[in-house]
């Protein structure tokens, strides 16, 4: 009987810590902050579904009679004025950034699937083990590769000038950073699970020409 290595398990690990650092990416509000000790400015944080402002003055007023201040869903449908912004708080590469980002998270809560029926009640011996390993590697690159582009675009227009005023003030966040490290552990653990099916098929292998040798053996000697 054929066992779980310790790649596998170690697959397992990491592709744990990759799904935190998702989740927590997805859902966190500070990719863009402000620097804390500019208190005069208008922009406090966002992320990839909330912003969060200090007062931020409308831009479609040109009387300068509207603000808004503290943080809100982008979709917010209770704020007068707030869904006419939408185009400035989620230009194209916001857009980008989290379609990219959304198939990262969406192939991360399929893959929790995989790791848990590969956990808890899948084994080598059983024909879709590599089946599964394999998928599993294949989907997680695919999402660590999906990170790596929201994470690409972000850093390359998130902090550009003539966006989120206080442009000089503004630097990337610690979620940011999260969505950078959820990158390399997803990466990781699809290598892992991989290399857990090439381990998996050359068992099989060498047990399947044991066999033969073995019947052979034993014919001979009949």
């Amino acid at each position: 009987m054929r066992k779980r290595t310790s790649t596998g398990n170690i697959a397992i690990g990491v592709f744990v810590v990759g799904a935190l650092l998702t989740i927590l990416a997805f859902f966190s509000r500070s990719w863009l902050v402000s620097d804390y000790r500019i208190t005069g400015a208008a922009f406090n944080r966002l992320g990839l579904w909330h912003h969060c402002f200090r007062s931020l003055a409308d831009p479609n007023d040109e009387y300068g009679r509207r603000f808004f201040a503290g943080c809100r869903w982008i979709f917010d449908p209770f704020t007068t004025g707030y869904d006419q912004i939408r185009g400035y708080l989620v230009p194209t590469f916001m857009i980008v950034t989290q379609f990219f980002y959304t198939i990262a998270f969406l192939a991360v809560l399929a893959s929790s699937v995989g790791v848990l029926i590969f956990f808890l009640c899948c084994t080598p011996d059983e024909d879709r083990f590599t089946l599964l390993t394999k998928a599993l590697g294949f989907t997680l690159i695919g999402a660590g590769c999906s990170a790596a582009l929201a994470v690409l675009v972000f850093g390359l227009y998130g902090n550009r000038d003539n966006w989120m005023p206080g442009h000089d003030n503004n630097f990337f966040g610690w979620s940011f950073g999260v969505a950078i490290a959820s990158v390399f552990a997803l990466l990781a653990s699809g290598i892992l699970f991989l290399t857990e099916t090439r381990i998996q098929e050359k068992k099989e292998k060498y047990a399947k020409e044991s066999q033969s040798r073995f019947e052979m053996d034993q014919e001979t000697k009949a």
